[in-house]
């Protein structure tokens, strides 16, 4: 009779536990459906424009004109881009648009690195006073300084070359550096100064142990660094054309003037700009593409170095 009793419950609990294993893995399932939905959301607010601009850009004249099609074009125009290359003049554009970017991205990193490890682990008189302005540097728009900085390097006979690029950045005072900085000072910080200390004892100096043990640690710090640099320098058109945009253009600053540009080519007895907005997409994705492949290139590194550096505020 007892057996009888503890087989019984054995059967209650065993049919109890199905029904919680049955109920967990539905909300389970639930619950991921609901992420996954959520995401896809997020992703295809952030790829539509990118896909309207490559699907747009690849359609004919007649295309664009049917209302009936709009993902699907009849066929592929590649003559648009053919157009937006010759118009853009690639390859010197490109050319230049390494030149300001590429260049001034490394050597901002570089000084922001030094900076970033001076602040973090030697005591300098008045610190949280140089972080207060390099805040202050970081939330002041950097048109504010356009003036005054075309005025000093224009004194100084640098306006048209490419020294308003570089020279600020190789001092720590290029785009966004104060951000930099400080990713650097965070990283810095959170190392062990043991580290340092152990090559102290074996007979490093201060500059050994920086770039024999703090530049190697620093990975996520450079790649983080170097990217939003790049790109940042890539994007600013601004400084750029007043600075030398009379003798340098760069991809950007040649799609600024896309229509202009397009319509002396291709149609110069023609008063206003015949350019559609087939051919000017086709530009403007030329424009951003080296940028979308640095990207999707490094897409892995960039993550984890944003995760590691604790520019997410972890």
């Amino acid at each position: 009779m007892m057996r009888k009793v503890l087989d019984e419950i054995k059967k209650k609990r065993n049919m109890e536990g199905r029904r919680v294993n049955r109920t967990g893995k539905r909300f389970r399932i639930e619950g991921n459906l609901v992420r996954y939905v959520i995401l896809i959301g997020i992703g295809f607010v952030f790829l539509y424009p990118v896909l309207y601009m490559v699907v747009n850009s690849l359609k004919s004249v007649e295309d664009l004109v049917d209302p009936t099609i709009e993902w699907l074009p009849r066929g592929i125009c590649f003559d648009n881009f053919a157009k937006a290359l010759n118009t853009l003049c690639f390859g010197s554009s490109f050319a230049n648009s390494l030149l300001t970017s590429l260049i001034p991205a490394i050597l901002q990193s570089f000084a922001c690195a030094v900076t970033g490890y001076a602040l973090a682990r030697f005591s300098i008189p008045g610190k949280k006073f140089w972080m207060a302005l390099m805040v202050a540097a970081f939330i002041t728009p950097s048109q504010v300084m356009l003036i005054p900085r075309y005025l000093m390097f224009n004194q100084y006979k640098m306006i048209n070359t490419l020294m308003p690029q570089y020279l600020p950045a190789l001092f720590g005072q290029g785009l966004k550096s104060s951000l930099f900085i400080l990713v650097y000072y965070n990283f810095f910080s959170t190392y062990p100064k043991s580290l340092d200390e152990s090559a102290y004892l074996e007979g490093a100096g201060r500059l050994t142990v920086f770039f024999r043990v703090a530049v190697p640690l620093a990975v996520p710090a450079h790649v983080v660094s170097f990217l939003f640099s790049f790109v940042w320098y890539w994007n600013e058109t601004s400084q750029a054309s007043l600075l030398f945009g009379s003798v340098i253009k760069t991809l950007p600053m040649k799609l600024g003037s896309f229509a202009d540009s397009y319509r002396s080519l291709y149609a110069p007895e023609v008063s206003f700009s015949s350019v559609n907005e087939a051919v000017s997409l086709a530009g403007t994705l030329l424009s951003v593409l080296p940028l979308l492949i640095f990207y999707l290139i490094l897409q892995r590194q960039f993550v984890e170095s944003i995760e590691k550096s604790g520019i997410t505020g972890e």
